[in-house]
C-alpha cells in the first residue's frame, strides 16, 4: 500500500493536539479525519474505513479502552494509542486488547509517522509470506529454516516459534503474556522468565551483537518488538 493519501482517523479530546496532528499528517500526505469522542470515532471508524486509527485513552465519553476493544471486532488495520498515561499497565492493557503501538505525550512527529508506517505495512503483509527479509536475515516459514547469508541458524524448536511468534506480528509490541501465551500457551502466562531465557538465547542467535541488537527489541516492562529497519 502506498501512505499517499491514507486516510487516518484521530480520536483525540484535545483540540490543539487535533489540530496539531492534522496539519502535521497532511503535510506528509495522509487525510486525516477527526473525532472528539469514542462515540463519534467509532462510527468515523465505520464510515470512513481509515487505515490507520490514533487515539487516546482519556476521551470524554467512554475509555480509549473500550474504543480498541469495538474496533478489534471488526477492525483489522492498524490502532495506534497516542497518550499522556505513561504506566507500564496502562501500555499492557491496551496492547493486550488489540493497539498495534504506543507512544506516550509529549512525542515526536517523525517517530509517530515511522510507528504508523511499520505498522500499515504488515497489517497489510499479513500473515501468509512463506519467506521474510530482516536485514541480513532470512526467514523461510514453510521450510522452518533460518539463513544468514549461506549459514544457516540452528533453532531449537521453541526458538524457532518465538520468533515465528514475532515474525508473525512484526512492527508491532507484543507484551509478555502475549507472546508466553502463543509459544507456550495460557497455563504460562505468568511465567515470564522463561521468555528472557529464549529471548537471550535467541539473541544470541540472530543479532550481529546481542548486547545491542537491532532486531529483537525491548520494550521495558511491556513487551518485546521485531523491526526490520536497516541501520
Amino acid at each position: 500500500m502506498s501512505t499517499s493519501r491514507a486516510t487516518v482517523l484521530i480520536i483525540e479530546d484535545d483540540p490543539q493536539i487535533q489540530r496539531f496532528l492534522t496539519a502535521a499528517l497532511e503535510s506528509h500526505d495522509y487525510e486525516p479525519v477527526s473525532a472528539d469522542n469514542g462515540a463519534d470515532g467509532l462510527r468515523l471508524a465505520t464510515t470512513r474505513q481509515p487505515d490507520v486509527v490514533i487515539v487516546d485513552l482519556g476521551l470524554p465519553d467512554m475509555s480509549g479502552l473500550e474504543v480498541i476493544k469495538r474496533l478489534r471486532e471488526w477492525f483489522q488495520r492498524p490502532i495506534i494509542v497516542l497518550s499522556a498515561r505513561s504506566q507500564e499497565s496502562d501500555k499492557v492493557g491496551a496492547l493486550d486488547i488489540g493497539a498495534d503501538d504506543y507512544l506516550t505525550k509529549p512525542f515526536g512527529v517523525a517517530e509517530l509517522l515511522a510507528r504508523m508506517r511499520v505498522a500499515m505495512r504488515h497489517r497489510v503483509g499479513g500473515e501468509s509470506q512463506p519467506r521474510v527479509e530482516i536485514g541480513m536475515l532470512v526467514i523461510d516459514l514453510s521450510a522452518r529454516r533460518v539463513m544468514r547469508g549461506d549459514q544457516e541458524i540452528h533453532l531449537t524448536p521453541i526458538e524457532y516459534k518465538l520468533l515465528a511468534a514475532l515474525i508473525q506480528h512484526r512492527g508491532k509490541v507484543l507484551t509478555h503474556r502475549q507472546l508466553l501465551r502463543e509459544v507456550w500457551g495460557a497455563a504460562h502466562v505468568e511465567s515470564p522468565q522463561y521468555l528472557r531465557i529464549y529471548m537471550r538465547s535467541l539473541r544470541q542467535k540472530i543479532e550481529d551483537d546481542p548486547a545491542r541488537p537491532r532486531h529483537l527489541l525491548t520494550e521495558i516492562g511491556v513487551g518485546y518488538r521485531l523491526s526490520d529497519a536497516q541501520p
